[in-house]
């Protein structure tokens, strides 16, 4: 089952984050934002475990915006765990990141992201990236249904 109005944001940069929130604030999309600042923290959060042990599991977000280079579990392992496991398999996954390298992009898609979008690092250009991304994702696109395990 998926929680239409909740967003994983899984970002370690404060900065970018803050951004990230405000461009949705700014646009018409009212979701809540999860923000995990890991990739421990999001894998935690997805699968009802550690400090979110709490969580319903058979609630997913309807978005999950990765950023790749995160401490202790990087993006794309964090992308190779939610493919692996039928319960997060078909969320969708925007790559939301600062890297322009191309190996990135094609590990990224290779292990079964929906989207990948380089941050842009012009503040108006990054705005309208997030808040068109939001509208894609959240308001137009029709994601499949949800596996409960």
């Amino acid at each position: 089952m998926t929680q239409k109005n909740v967003l994983l944001l899984v970002e370690d940069n404060p900065d970018d984050e803050e951004l990230t929130l405000l461009a949705f604030e700014q646009s018409a999309i009212a979701n809540e934002v999860v923000v995990a600042h890991d990739g421990v923290e999001a894998l935690d959060y997805l699968f009802s475990t550690g400090m979110y042990a709490d969580r319903n599991p058979s609630l997913m977000p309807a978005l999950i915006l990765l950023d790749l280079q995160l401490p202790r579990i990087n993006g794309l392992e964090v992308l190779q765990r939610l493919r692996a496991d039928p319960r997060t398999k078909l969320v969708p996954v925007v790559i939301l990141t600062t890297s322009n390298e191309q190996q990135d992009l094609i590990n990224s898609y290779s292990l079964g992201c929906n989207s990948y979008i380089r941050k842009p690092v012009d503040y108006d250009q990054f705005i309208t990236a997030v808040q068109q991304l939001g509208m894609y994702w959240l308001l137009i696109n029709e994601p499949p249904p949800v596996p409960v395990n």
